[in-house]
């Protein structure tokens, strides 16, 4: 059984379909990445996986349970966790508020103490910077506070939407090594990623979307030596 399955999922913005029919899985342990051009439907796949868009058609299952109509509060508390696009960080919160934010739906205070530690020790610029106003960081390190508020949840998956967007190439390089030790930790990921050789050289496995339909899927490496893939995405 996938940790994460899609069965023919469909998504309406008022009478235009966003996503046609779209299936696809994710196995526990892996980094899955959806890649594929602006509008092609990526972010819309996520929010709607993590219950913040309603699904028109099709089924979204998580550890085997149907989860297609269920609240995105539920569905953080069920293991699931979001970094969004634009990283929407809380500008007038602490680092370390926003990390507590991310860790809202659970009791457990020493556990949650425990994962501070833990996004500390993998974000040393945050424990650095804990008492600093959100708002007052850079990109990258707001992309980091997004990841590690979304870590303090405890997740089995992470979904990243557009990761590295707007970033320098060091960050960059910093947050799909991050990205590579969430993985190694055993936290699954689907990543959304218009860096499509980043995103390649980093998942197990891809999809490529195109105007709401899957056109190509397979190994990330084997993919990156397909000639479509390599003239549309990598510019070569």
């Amino acid at each position: 059984m996938a940790m994460l399955e899609i069965e023919e999922l469909n998504v309406n913005y008022g009478m235009i379909r966003a996503i046609r029919g779209i299936s696809f899985h994710v196995e526990k342990g892996e980094v899955v990445a959806l890649i594929g051009a602006n509008g092609a439907g990526k972010t819309t796949t996520l929010h709607t996986i993590t219950g913040l868009i309603p699904a028109a058609g099709g089924r979204i299952l998580f550890e085997g349970s149907d989860i297609t109509k269920t609240p995105a509060h539920r569905i953080v508390s069920m293991g699931m966790a979001h970094v969004p696009e634009g990283r929407r960080v809380f500008a007038n919160l602490t680092v370390l508020q926003n990390l507590k934010m991310g860790a809202f739906t659970r009791k457990d205070k020493a556990e949650i103490a425990g994962n501070l530690e833990m996004v500390f020790s993998r974000f040393p610029r945050l424990k650095e910077r804990q008492n600093q106003l959100s708002g007052t960081l850079s990109g990258g390190e707001q992309q980091m506070l997004a990841m590690g508020r979304a870590l303090m949840s405890s997740p089995r998956i992470l979904l990243m939407d557009e990761p590295s967007m707007g970033l320098s190439p060091i960050f960059v390089n910093e947050i799909f090594d991050i990205i590579a030790k969430v993985k190694a930790d055993g936290t699954t990921v689907l990543l959304v990623e218009q860096n499509a050789k980043k995103a390649l050289s980093i998942s197990d496995r891809a999809y490529v979307l195109e105007t709401g339909m899957i056109a190509l899927e397979g190994r990330s490496s084997e993919l990156l030596e397909n000639d479509r893939i390599r003239k549309a995405y990598l510019g070569e």
